[in-house]
């Protein structure tokens, strides 16, 4: 019996885990990517540095970092290092760079 909750709890874990990592996993839709990058085209903004913040996926921007929006888009926008920086709000998290 305890071998079976022990394989049990390890599936659980292991199920949990992938399933957090699938949750990390951000696509912007290509009609979004098209809608942000006009909108980002037309509305050019002043590149911001931020020290020690490596501009990749996953990692969080300060709250010191002003994030703009794009109507009718759930994601925020900010230029840093004269790259274009698409953010989630609510994690203050990139997701994806545009080049």
């Amino acid at each position: 019996m305890k071998l079976h909750l022990t394989t049990a709890a390890a599936g659980l874990l292991l199920l949990t885990g992938i399933g957090a990592a699938a949750a990390q996993d951000v696509i912007i839709q290509p009609e979004q990517e098209t809608v942000i990058r006009e909108y980002v085209h037309k509305q050019p903004l002043a590149s911001v540095k931020v020290p020690g913040v490596e501009l990749n996926v996953g990692t969080a921007l300060p709250d010191t970092v002003e994030l703009h929006e794009v109507p009718n888009v759930k994601y925020r926008y900010v230029v840093v290092d004269n790259r274009t920086v698409i953010v989630d709000p609510g994690t203050r998290k990139i997701v994806q760079v545009l080049e």
